[in-house]
């Protein structure tokens, strides 16, 4: 062997090493064991296994998910200052990112290299509001609604915030695709009337879902006007509750329980008291998971080829209860949708896409063209055989970190529903799903009681618990 292929194979070595090792790098889906446990109602296992992943994970790339995984688990499992103190660890590091403006340029160059599930997960913006939402229903639960406001605060304000947040990532990512050496073969890419028609199936599933205004979340909206009616410290407090109301009603125009309260926070305002009322929250099912689909993106070197490339798929999960059946004094109703995490989570998906397919395809042709380089220089440095040896080096490492980032918050239901009911004499109620599962509860001495019910699918025990508002 001559000189110039010794030191070409020595060259290679530790790429196809470093290719070998990255085959055995699993996505956030398959590492996901806390979704299996939840998805059993065992949340026994799901709190150990969120938590020994979150601390393992607390100063790395896929901090903030975990947390935010540990957080909803823990809240599930009543343990609401241990799920606060996990949410606190999420929002800091969410804070933090959004002070540096984001990523760095290295991890930014080193997602080109590699793939985006290798830069660090940020939180999303429907994380965000969600996770100070959860964070004023563990202080209410806790009976401190004082510590609340802040937090219902804080995810209004979020609202208000990502679609700004989100113009600027679409305008900072188009930015560096502008400034790229490779932009010209980036462009012909995306334009590729193969590669269109293939992405639009990215998102064909999410054509009849339901969605809202941008980064809206209407449960949180819904909070808010519960919140303020019961806790209002002036006027204006009221008037924040029946704007809330007023657009939790917009949201959701076939939810007569909502309309009762846009009506109450009305009366209220002109001076009438506050009736007793129990309200039912019902969170049922799961979000939907992110997978993978290959496709096949041209790439021009020498001549045109396809480069497969990984881009994420929002699946939609369809395990879920569908309403919930309140029975008091001889009398039921029946619980109905006042968000859909479907569609929050969707509409996330489907404004973010035009971000993630410019740095997939910048991904990809950027290793591509490094691949090209290197096979191109080992042959001719080496002849056949080092030109082979290094092709199989890059064709295993490009198949190793050809992965999508299918990084996304799990344990969040599938939706919000509610129920408003005026509080009985006996204060009992029984809850029941259409399939048979059932609970029993007595409602505490509040003059506005909340009683919040959860199904993580239908083969799972209702979670119920509650809390005075007033």
């Amino acid at each position: 062997m001559n000189l110039a292929l010794i030191k070409i194979v020595r060259c290679a070595l530790p790429l196809v090493a470093a290719a070998l090792f990255a085959t055995g790098c699993q996505t956030y889906q398959q590492q996901n064991k806390v979704i299996v446990y939840w998805n059993q109602g065992d949340l026994t296992n799901a709190v150990v296994e969120a938590k020994k992943q979150a601390d393992h994970n607390a100063n790395d790339k896929d901090a903030i998910i975990w947390r935010l995984e540990d957080g909803a688990v823990l809240r599930a499992a009543g343990l609401y200052g241990d799920s606060n103190q996990a949410f606190d660890e999420a929002q800091n590091k969410i804070d933090d990112y959004a002070l540096k403006a984001k990523v760095s340029v290295s991890d930014e160059a080193g997602a080109l290299l590699s793939n985006q599930a290798n830069l660090p997960y940020e939180g999303r913006s429907y994380d965000g509001i969600m996770l100070n939402t959860y964070k004023a229903l563990n202080y209410l639960a806790l009976g401190d609604p004082d510590k609340a406001r802040p937090e219902i605060i804080r995810a209004y304000q979020r609202q208000q915030d990502a679609v700004e947040a989100n113009k600027k990532r679409i305008e900072k990512t188009q930015e560096a695709a502008d400034k790229s050496k490779d932009k010209a073969t980036m462009d012909k890419a995306q334009n590729d009337s193969k590669f269109q028609s293939q992405i639009v199936g990215v998102t064909s599933n999410l054509d009849k879902v339901n969605v809202y205004a941008d980064y809206v979340n209407p449960f949180t909206v819904y909070l808010d006007g519960l919140y303020f009616l019961a806790n209002a410290a002036d006027g204006s407090d009221l008037e924040r509750a029946r704007k809330s109301f007023e657009r939790a009603s917009a949201f959701a125009p076939d939810n007569d329980y909502v309309k009762q309260d846009l009506a109450t926070a009305t009366d209220v305002a002109n001076g009438k008291p506050l009736t007793p009322a129990t309200y039912v929250i019902f969170e049922t099912g799961c979000a939907p998971e992110r997978g993978q689909i290959r496709i096949d993106i041209p790439i021009i070197v020498s001549k045109v080829s396809y480069v497969g490339a990984a881009f994420p798929t929002l699946k939609l999960n369809g395990n879920y209860t569908p309403t919930l059946l309140v029975t008091a004094s001889g009398t039921t109703a029946n619980t109905k949708p006042v968000a859909s995490m479907d569609g929050i989570v969707a509409l996330d998906f489907k404004n973010d896409l035009p971000v993630v397919i410019t740095k997939t395809i910048a991904s990809t042709v950027t290793k591509a063209v490094a691949a090209y380089a290197a096979n191109q220089a080992a042959q001719q440095s080496g002849g056949d055989i080092a030109g082979l040896f290094m092709q199989l080096g890059t064709a295993v490492y490009e198949a190793a970190v050809n992965i999508a980032d299918e990084r996304t918050w799990t344990t969040l239901p599938k939706e919000f529903q509610v129920a408003r009911i005026a509080t009985p004499a006996d204060r009992k109620l029984d809850l029941a799903t259409p399939n048979g599962m059932r609970a029993s509860v007595t409602v505490g001495d509040g003059i506005l009681n909340v009683v919040y019910v959860k199904s993580i699918n239908t083969g799972t025990p209702l979670l119920v618990t509650q809390f005075k508002l007033k």
